[in-house]
């Protein structure tokens, strides 16, 4: 027993650490998963929406530091119940996203590794496993350093936490695991490969035959059949494949300008998936960043979620001298952690990506 807590209690602390040092990348996009959950036909929680930043940066650096304490034996009693207090937690959550078909990604891992909700279920019911086998013997949780010496350790861990959260929100998440990282060619990331599997639907056809209610299911051929046709219902057979990229465009009225400036080998692109909500110290520099990138020769969009009255209060505002475009709100979050953030890129290749605080270090080569 001594011996499987031993492993258990390093292997559980060890993935709570990589689980939470994940997620602290990218506090941003954990609130955005924590805003999905928070949604009126999931947890019906929208009040919680202004403190998803907030709750996001709490939450993983919680399970960053129980997974500091489990390994180190430190503060045995309340580590023990916080591990089963947040297993508990995100087992329930995670199985009412899988069977409720909730939310498609549980976001356990950040960007840098998708599960479905099931698969996610899955692993919280291994993990209160081995918590409740830890928690049975919690005698053997002996502390491998002195007193003062578990103390410290914690205290630094929770500085060096508390120090990378900010970090990453002042500029931009130092590992980049989302399709849009620097380096990709976002034309590539949507296309789709020759060969590739395509999505497989069952059509439900119901007919009404004899006085009697008949469904005939197809793959999309309308059945031979003589009775009254009443209606259809579709699903998902087989999953396709999805580009890593498929939800970005670039579009003004009814006009689709992407592949336009995808084909630009000089573009800068100013990202704000809501201008409502652009932090105003950002949106000061913009006018300085657009002289500074025509003078070296690029154009400079604006591609934002927003309406037009809110664009031209924008531009009025901090006189903006370049035209907004319209992108879909998910996709811009994704593309940049910062509002307004800044994109270089050349013929359609991801060359940079800056936060606006970090405005002064874009390269125009």
């Amino acid at each position: 027993m001594k011996v499987l807590v031993g492993f258990f209690r390093i292997f559980v602390g060890i993935f709570f650490i990589i689980s939470g040092f994940i997620k602290l990348n990218d506090p941003l996009g954990f609130s955005y998963k924590l805003t999905d959950y928070f949604a009126p036909d999931v947890l019906n929680l929208e009040f919680l929406n202004p403190y998803a930043l907030v709750l996001s940066i709490f939450i993983v650096i919680f399970e960053v530091m129980v997974g500091v304490l489990l390994i180190i034996g430190y503060k045995v009693k309340f580590t023990l119940w916080s591990l089963l207090g947040m297993i508990v937690f995100f087992t329930f959550l995670t199985f009412y996203s899988a069977y409720f078909d909730k939310v498609k990604d549980c976001g356990c891992f950040g960007d840098a590794l998708k599960i479905t909700p099931w698969q996610s279920f899955g692993k919280d019911v291994v993990l209160t496993a081995l918590i409740l086998l830890i928690f049975v013997g919690r005698k053997h949780l002996t502390p491998f350093f002195s007193k003062f010496a578990n103390t410290l350790i914690t205290f630094v861990a929770f500085i060096l936490c508390m120090w990378y959260a900010y970090h990453v929100l002042m500029h931009l998440p130092e590992v980049d695991f989302r399709a849009y990282k620097e380096g990709v060619n976002i034309k590539e990331g949507m296309s789709v490969p020759v060969g590739a599997p395509k999505a497989v639907f069952a059509y439900n056809w119901e007919f009404e035959e004899n006085g009697a209610k008949k469904i005939i299911t197809t793959q999309g051929a309308y059945p031979q059949t003589s009775g009254k046709f009443i209606g259809v219902t579709t699903e998902v057979v087989q999953e396709g494949y999805i580009p890593p990229i498929h939800d970005f465009s670039i579009e003004k009225g009814d006009q689709d300008f992407t592949e336009q400036f995808l084909q630009e080998d000089k573009l800068v692109t100013i990202i704000s998936y809501n201008l409502s909500k652009s932090e105003a110290d950002g949106m000061e520099k913009l006018a300085e960043v657009y002289a500074q990138a025509t003078k070296a020769g690029y154009k400079v969009i604006g591609i934002s979620a927003s309406g037009d009255d809110k664009i031209g209060k924008m531009k009025s505002t901090y006189g903006l001298p370049f035209d907004f475009y319209f992108c879909d709100e998910t996709a811009l979050k994704t593309i940049v952690r910062s509002n307004p953030g800044i994109v270089v890129l050349n013929k359609g290749t991801i060359k940079q990506k800056l936060h606006w605080n970090d405005a002064d270090q874009m390269e125009l080569p």
